[in-house]
């Protein structure tokens, strides 16, 4: 086992466990009155989630990669049920479905299954050692299978995990050493897109009110940037070693909305400060040069380009989740891997660790 990357994943979820509970211990509209209620799911949700990671790692990558269509066909019919009467909507977006009570956001998974199955049709015949490089007809083929769960998630609408989908997209190729051709063709069409999307108005307002908040954050305050403002005025309140573990000022105060999912990093700026923030950062780096080892090392191209996605998918989450916390990214609802409160994005960030474990179990002994 890479002992380091499990040891900094988990080492995430319990940190992450404390900055819930500390969101959520007073908030007894959203705990009906059981200030242990959110750390005891947190909780569950890690412990399954590491049983998850240890029947992927079992698996292993040449098993997950015969169930890949099984897998893919699954994640797609759970996005399409979102959009049927079976999806639940929750703060007003429309992204889950309800099974035995439990919500499931479907798009979590699907950043598994595109991952997989991309690397499976851009490295089959380099494996095989039929070309140096996928061919056009494997990329094309790769693009559409990531294409399709990407549309579907749009239309929910969910733009921050389409573009999370897009940088995975983005690592899958680069990874596999396809022509950089399509890498500047992808980046000129998805420019197009945006535009097109913006030009079109097929953003729901609350969305366009975030990009407009996030281009002037003093623009509305008290509405639209109250989130990020008040995000901003936790983590600069902690300093350099923050206000103590459950003694922040504004998470006690609840002043700020959703902290223990989309604003749990402003939790550990100002009770951790700087130096717990950082090494929350820091952890998520061990992740994240780990999962580059294992994509360096490992002996076939399918292993290697399915780590370099899992790295470019949480790569992109956590700054893109950090970011927003501070104002420099748009606020779009992606969650902190391993952090944040919530069963889906906990189950599939440890899928993501065990697919790379078993990556690694796989090297020849001698590396």
């Amino acid at each position: 086992m890479d002992w380091a990357l499990l040891g900094a994943a988990l080492a995430l979820s319990v940190l992450g466990a404390a900055l819930v509970y500390s969101a959520t211990r007073g908030r007894t509209q959203l705990t009906g009155g059981d200030p242990y209620a959110f750390l005891e799911r947190d909780v569950l949700n890690i412990a399954i989630g590491m049983v998850l990671a240890a029947g992927t790692a079992w698996l292993g990558p040449r098993r997950l990669r015969d169930l890949v269509p099984v897998l893919y066909g699954v994640t797609i019919l759970m996005v399409l049920l979102v959009l049927t009467p079976v999806g639940a909507t929750i703060n007003g977006s429309r992204r889950w479905i309800m099974i035995g009570g439990m919500s499931i956001q479907p798009s979590e998974f699907v950043k598994v299954t595109i991952v997989l199955a991309m690397a499976l049709l851009v490295a089959t015949k380099v494996d095989t050692g039929d070309r140096a490089r996928p061919d056009n007809r494997g990329v094309v083929e790769a693009l559409a299978v990531a294409g399709v769960p990407a549309l579907l998630i749009l239309l929910t609408p969910d733009l921050g995990q389409a573009m999370g989908i897009g940088v995975i997209v983005l690592g899958v190729l680069l990874a596999s050493g396809a022509s950089v051709r399509w890498i500047g063709t992808l980046m000129v069409v998805g420019g197009l897109g945006v535009l097109a999307v913006w030009q079109l108005h097929l953003l729901d307002q609350y969305q366009i009110n975030r990009f407009a908040a996030f281009a002037d954050p003093a623009l509305d305050p008290s509405g639209v940037g109250y989130n990020t403002s008040q995000a901003r005025i936790a983590i600069g309140a902690g300093g350099l070693m923050g206000q103590g573990l459950f003694h922040g000022a504004q998470t006690t105060g609840q002043f700020v909305p959703e902290q223990q999912t989309d604003f749990v990093f402003s939790v550990a700026g100002e009770e951790l400060g700087f130096m717990g923030a950082g090494a929350l950062i820091a952890l998520l780096g061990v992740v994240l040069w780990r999962a580059l080892r294992i994509a360096r090392d490992c002996p076939d191209l399918y292993g290697t380009v399915v780590a370099a996605g899992i790295v470019a998918w949480l790569a992109f989450q956590a700054f893109e989740n950090i970011g927003m916390n501070l104002g420099i990214m748009p606020v779009t609802g992606l969650p902190l891997p391993f952090v944040s409160y919530g069963g889906s994005s906990m189950f599939a960030g440890w899928i993501g660790i065990g697919i790379l474990q078993g990556i690694h179990l796989q090297r020849p002994l001698s590396a």
